[in-house]
């Protein structure tokens, strides 16, 4: 299949960038500087240069807090750029498969259950009401697309704009001997971008269209997911709690924004490790 990789320096387009290939694919990687998501001329020409039959939509505005003050941005790529691959990908024939987030979720404040794909979405930040509006277009626009929620990434290449990845900040700060606080109120699944690439390519491939949850199995608060990096990387920080708001965040996190993949088990495609051991593939991968 002939893939436009729209983001392919990013995290998680890194992977993709590697495993597509090697499943077979024809990839076309593209960065920000060869197609600008938010100019729809930009997105129509890539479409016509290149013919792909499907677009992987990498792009986002996904600095949570800076999206609180940086609306128009925001909806810039997050909604109206997505409009322009939905429309571009109608126009050639194509499907698109987008990426979206748990923090579409995060209203429903008693919530201790994942939340599966048919669950009502109720999101509480000005990143998590984008995302669902891009998925909204592409529901509305396309019949075949993909839309894939996911949470907590993490990879070997780092996040752009965000100087690497919890992992890595982790990491850091222990081996610089400082005191580290993490908030322990709020629960999700970490997830490795290898795992992710993979399991996308594996949907794709069979032509199954619509919305899934893509993360690893189980979940965990940050706090946890911190010490458990430090148990497997054998360093022994003073790791404190924190809560939600110690650090004078401007955007409101979900307390519980669990996925479920039900809708990959369903079709028995879930391919996703348990966030554990996929962690120790990380730490193994970036020796």
């Amino acid at each position: 299949m002939k893939i436009a990789l729209i983001g392919a320096n990013g995290q998680l387009g890194s992977d993709l960038a590697k495993v597509l290939p090697a499943r077979g694919h024809d990839l076309v990687p593209l960065t920000h500087a060869q197609v600008e998501v938010t100019d729809a001329a930009s997105v129509a020409a890539m479409m016509q240069e290149h013919e792909p039959e499907l677009v992987l939509n990498m792009a986002a505005f996904h600095k949570v807090d800076v999206c609180e003050e940086e609306v128009e941005q925001t909806f810039a790529v997050n909604v109206y750029g997505v409009r322009n691959l939905a429309l571009a990908c109608r126009a050639h024939g194509a499907t698109l498969a987008h990426m979206s987030t748990d923090y579409v979720f995060g209203g429903d404040k008693a919530r201790t259950a994942p939340y599966v794909e048919t669950d009502a979405p109720a999101p509480i930040n000005v990143y998590g009401v984008s995302k669902l509006a891009g998925e909204q277009f592409v529901r509305y626009l396309l019949e075949r697309y993909f839309i894939f929620r996911v949470t907590g990434l993490y990879g070997v290449a780092g996040s752009s704009g965000k100087g690497g990845n919890f992992v890595e900040l982790m990491l850091r700060l222990a081996r610089a001997g400082k005191d580290i606080r993490v908030v322990d109120d709020q629960r999700m699944t970490p997830t490795y971008t290898v795992d992710l690439a993979q399991q996308i390519a594996a949907v794709i491939e069979m032509e199954r269209y619509g919305l899934y949850h893509a993360t690893s199995q189980g979940d965990c608060t940050w706090y946890e997911f911190a010490a458990e990096i430090f148990r497997q990387s054998g360093l022994h920080p003073n790791l404190g709690r924190a809560k939600t708001g110690d650090f004078g965040e401007k955007a409101t996190r979900p307390a519980y924004s669990v996925l479920e993949n039900r809708a990959l088990q369903g079709m028995g495609m879930d391919v996703m490790r348990p966030w554990q051991e996929a962690l120790g593939a990380y730490l193994e991968e970036r020796g």
